[in-house]
């Protein structure tokens, strides 16, 4: 089946359905990454967001359930050069057009994803439309003109959970198990297991491995729930976790955040956590022209000299200049100079832009969630 691509510029790409049969709409955007691409699609940080793959065939591998993100793909559609029709992986569960129609996810493939993507470098990502069949793609740029943009989007709102629940009641329906044969055990765990209550932007499951593998007993809360609910299990720690859409969109994360600080409890943000962290403390932040997204992406730590292989899915960014005396910059990105992390000069918290959990290094920044140990274990 056919199926057209068309961007609110006016450009338009003409390829073959490769996924459900439909329309979807979203921000249209990049990821670099070569391997990874159901960890992308499952990343509840894609919400809202057409996610183009920059490597030339996708889908080679299959799927498989252990690799899952979240419950269920969050991107609202996707681009690919080539669909790989086959799955040659013994891991695998099915095909990748299989996953994706199981899903109702739109995708196309067989456009040319390196010029689109220099269309999104040069002009910034754009809103989109992708649909199958025999549309008019005038009119598809009429509907991608139309989209909300996202400056100013609330989308944590849609992939939050609805209530609180306890990591390891559900840590064995998402493939822990097949994620504990491959994962590297870490070199430290606490003395005793520590309780560490998070708020769930869009959390990532490997997030929650890896502080579980750590020692942590990680109890999930939603974004809307009042700072007092966190403190009222007593936590040893507390994580505020990646998400999509506009950090300054969601000023009841940032305002129960603010009354997180002032508890005095070592605190650990990632993403969009890091993002909502600066905005608490007194900072600003931006839309960056086209994101980073991809799993090769350098990153200085200011204190040791040490460059991280990190991998990375903003579209929003911290601006230094924002930043209170009392909270110090730890690590830039050696592709744009942008923050990549920061930490209070007095409180114990600090937060990373990037995905220590992603392990594109692979491990080069694990060493993050020992720190937040070792924070935790100062107390």
């Amino acid at each position: 089946m056919n199926a057209i691509l068309a961007l609110e510029d006016g450009t338009w790409y003409r390829g073959v359905a490769a996924g459900a049969q439909g329309e979807a709409a979203g921000e249209v955007v990049f990821n670099t990454s070569m391997t990874g691409y159901q960890e992308v699609l499952t990343d509840p940080s894609y919400a809202g967001q057409i996610v183009t793959m920059t490597a030339p065939q996708i889908g080679n591998y299959g799927v498989a359930a252990g690799d899952a993100e979240s419950q269920a793909p969050r991107v609202a559609g996707f681009v690919m050069r080539e669909a790989s029709p086959l799955a040659s992986n013994w891991r695998a569960d099915g095909t990748l057009r299989d996953y994706l129609i199981q899903h109702n996810i739109v995708a196309i493939a067989d456009i040319d994803t390196r010029a689109l993507t220099r269309v999104l470098r040069s002009a910034g990502v754009m809103r989109g439309v992708i649909a199958t069949g025999h549309p008019d793609p005038d009119q598809l740029v009429d509907k991608a003109r139309a989209i909300p943009r996202m400056e100013g989007s609330d989308l944590v709102s849609g992939v939050t959970c609805d209530r609180a629940f306890a990591w390891r009641d559900r840590a064995s329906a998402s493939g822990d198990a097949d994620h504990a044969a491959f994962s590297e055990m870490p070199a430290q765990r606490t003395g005793r297991r520590r309780r560490v209550a998070a708020y769930d932007f869009g959390i990532k499951w490997n997030i929650l491995r890896r502080l579980d593998a750590y020692g942590c007993d990680v109890h999930v809360f939603p974004a809307s729930a009042p700072a007092s609910d966190l403190l009222a299990i007593a936590p040893d720690g507390l994580f505020l976790s990646n998400g999509p859409g506009d950090p300054a969109a969601i000023g009841y994360a940032v305002e129960n955040v603010r009354e997180l600080v002032k508890a005095d409890v070592p605190m650990f943000g990632i993403c969009l956590g890091h993002q909502v962290l600066g905005l608490a403390v007194g900072a600003r932040t931006f839309k960056l022209k086209f994101g980073h997204r991809g799993a090769n992406h350098p990153v200085k730590d200011l204190g040791s000299g040490k460059v991280e292989i990190t991998s990375q899915n903003h579209g929003f960014a911290v601006d230094p200049e924002t930043l209170p005396a009392d909270v110090h910059v730890t690590h830039l990105n050696l592709y744009d100079g942008t923050v990549e992390g920061f930490r209070h000069a007095t409180r114990p918290m600090f937060s990373v832009q990037y995905h220590p959990e992603a392990s594109p290094g692979p491990h080069d920044a694990d060493y993050l969630f020992r720190t937040f140990l070792e924070s935790m274990d100062a107390r």
